[in-house]
Formats: structure tokens, C-alpha cells, sequence
């Protein structure tokens, strides 16, 4: 009967162990799933930050304008690739290429290029 005891207590514990163990496993979020881009939009010829540039990253189509510092951010974004195409009248349109990677946040600055709207008129 002892015998048959600690076999029951052995196996018990080692139960215990293994759901002590497979808890990490669980579907709980404590670690970070998803992904942030952020960055400048700056002028390519001065540096100086651009504000009111619309900012979209596709394919999620999220949206945002730069603000006072050019700056944007996006948060909470799946881990994926994804074009980030910034406008602003009197620029040119500048899309660029990143991939979006699980619990890191990547910076992307992106320049843009005053339309020469002097050589451009005839």
C-alpha cells in the first residue's frame, strides 16, 4: 500500500510540474506581439523637419499626419512588411520599403523633395 502511495505522489508531482511548465506556454500577453515604426519627415534639401505631411503605411492603410517636429508614429502594428508613402503639397511623393518586426519598435526618417515649380511652369 506504501508503495502504491508513493508512486500516486510521484506521479502527482510530476502533474504539478509539467503545469507549472506548460504555463509559459499559454496564450497570455506578456511579452510584445506587435510592432511600432516611427520617424521624421524632413525636408531633403535644408533638414528641417516637415509638418502637416500625411503619412500612410499600407497594406493596414493606417493614417496620420507629421506633427510640429515631423514626427510620426504608428503602434500596434503586425509583424510584416509594409510601404510607408508620405505626401505633402509641393513635394514629391516618397515611399519606402521596411519590415515591420515582432516587439521592436524601427525608426524610418524620411526626406522629401521640393517640386522646382520654377522650371517646371512654361
Amino acid at each position: 500500500m506504501k508503495r502504491l502511495l508513493k508512486k500516486v505522489v510521484a506521479c502527482l508531482g510530476v502533474a504539478c510540474l509539467c503545469i507549472g511548465l506548460c504555463g509559459g506556454c499559454s496564450d497570455n500577453d506578456d511579452y510584445e506581439v506587435y510592432a511600432v515604426l516611427y520617424g521624421v519627415v524632413t525636408d531633403n534639401e535644408t533638414g528641417e523637419p516637415i509638418e502637416n505631411a500625411t503619412v500612410t503605411i499600407s497594406p493596414s492603410s493606417y493614417t496620420q499626419k507629421t506633427d510640429m517636429t515631423g514626427s510620426f508614429r504608428f503602434e500596434k502594428l503586425e509583424p510584416q512588411s509594409y510601404t510607408i508613402v508620405v505626401q505633402k503639397t509641393g513635394y514629391q511623393v516618397n515611399r519606402k520599403n521596411v519590415t515591420a518586426i515582432s516587439g521592436e519598435e524601427m525608426e524610418v526618417n524620411i526626406p522629401l523633395i521640393l517640386i522646382d515649380t520654377e522650371n517646371n511652369s512654361n
